[in-house]
């Protein structure tokens, strides 16, 4: 794992050219949904992104910086400035399939820490996705692209605070983004693809004002958090933060076990997450969960299926239960299922776990057991509950 300090690397206006110490991911206390969502994100990135809704003073900025210092180093084709990923050249940058042209697909490799990129509220939809110089294009006929933030945070995590006062049209190429894994740019004919798969981590205070319902519901995951009324944990978060505060160095060195840890954890079930199978039951039982909670449209479907194999994975599982559904469901529904003002949208993954169990004897018929999966056959000891 790479060291907590190289984070500080100069990737222009977009990351800080110098960093304060990074509280380490294991040492916060409490918020376990969040630092959860945070974990399944960063298994998969495909899952989404995540939204972080709560009052101030409760660790959101301070996790999702954790978060990036503790992933594992990436694999990257050298002097590409996207950060393309040699093992994918279905996904590279325009540059790299030019270069990878000229050179007989064999481009040389290169190893750099997991980017964290902070995205200002003020930042424009030029500044997002970057920008074509039509210009040069025409005069000299060469094509230059200068690129933004989307290209700066490829295989990293992008962080933007106050998300609910970005402009919401900004939001939504971010969101797109996340969701599709490239950006594309076009003006006047000329186009400029690279890859854009990150971790989008978006935090804000309800107070502040909300996202529109449009927008909530694009994000992958979503967590409200609260500060922690426990009295001995809040002792305990003064006492760590005055441990850190005192001797910041050595206080990441009294965590660093359980950060390298939790950071070979993450790696492993990177490789192992597009392994993970499920069955027609496993699907049946989200569709009914989120049916009879009357949840719009089917992204939910697709985000408890994907953040249920993160789970199973990072468990070091390969294949989905109905506790890795219920989990999933307790990140994935609250913001998206229907409420009155009088109604509270929380629910416990204990509770999910139990009307997916109720669900799942009433509506998965008997042929089903033991069908196929998308990818492989069901496992064999999965039994109807």
């Amino acid at each position: 794992m790479h060291n907590l300090a190289t984070l500080a690397m100069n990737w222009g206006w977009v990351i800080m050219t110098s960093m304060p110490a990074i509280y380490p991911f294991t040492a916060i206390v409490g918020q376990e949904r969040m630092k959860r969502a945070l974990v399944l994100n960063a298994v998969d990135a495909r899952i989404g992104g995540v939204l972080i809704r709560g009052e101030r003073g409760t660790a959101k900025s301070t996790a999702a910086r954790a978060l990036a210092a503790l992933l594992p180093s990436v694999e990257v084709v050298q002097d590409c400035r996207f950060g393309c990923d040699p093992a994918k050249p279905t996904t590279w940058c325009t540059e790299c399939k030019e270069r990878a042209a000229a050179n007989g697909n064999k481009l040389p490799t290169a190893e750099r820490p997991t980017p964290f990129v902070n995205l200002p509220v003020s930042a424009t939809e030029d500044r997002v996705v970057g920008t074509l110089d039509i210009e040069q294009a025409i005069q000299k006929g060469e094509r230059h692209f200068e690129p933004g933030v989307l290209a700066a945070a490829n295989r990293g995590l992008l962080y933007i605070d106050e998300v609910n006062l970005l402009d919401d049209h900004v939001v939504d190429l971010l969101l797109d983004s996340a969701a599709m894994g490239v950006n594309v740019v076009e003006r006047e004919g000329i186009s400029f693809a690279h890859p854009a798969r990150f971790i989008l981590v978006g935090t804000m205070n309800p107070e502040e004002g909300d996202l529109r319902p449009q927008l909530l519901d694009r994000f992958a995951l979503a967590v409200e958090i609260t500060g922690i009324r426990e009295p001995r944990e809040r002792v305990l978060i003064m006492e760590r933060n005055l441990a850190f505060e005192q001797d910041s160095d050595a206080f990441r060195q009294e965590w660093l076990p359980k950060e390298q840890e939790l950071s070979r954890q993450i790696e492993r079930a990177r490789t192992i997450v597009d392994q993970v199978t499920y069955s027609s039951r496993d699907l049946l039982s989200i569709a009914a969960l989120t049916a009879s909670l009357n949840v719009d449209g089917h992204r939910a479907d697709l985000t408890i299926l994907k953040a249920a194999r993160a789970q199973a994975a990072f468990d070091g599982r390969t294949a989905i239960n109905d506790h890795d559904i219920a989990l999933a469901a307790e990140l994935a529904l609250p913001h998206r299922i229907k409420r009155t003002p009088f109604q509270q949208a929380e629910i416990s993954s204990d509770q999910l776990q139990e009307r997916i169990e109720q669900l799942a004897g009433q509506a998965v018929p008997d042929d089903t057991e033991g069908s196929e999966s998308s990818s492989e056959p069901a496992p064999a000891e999965e039994k109807k509950t």
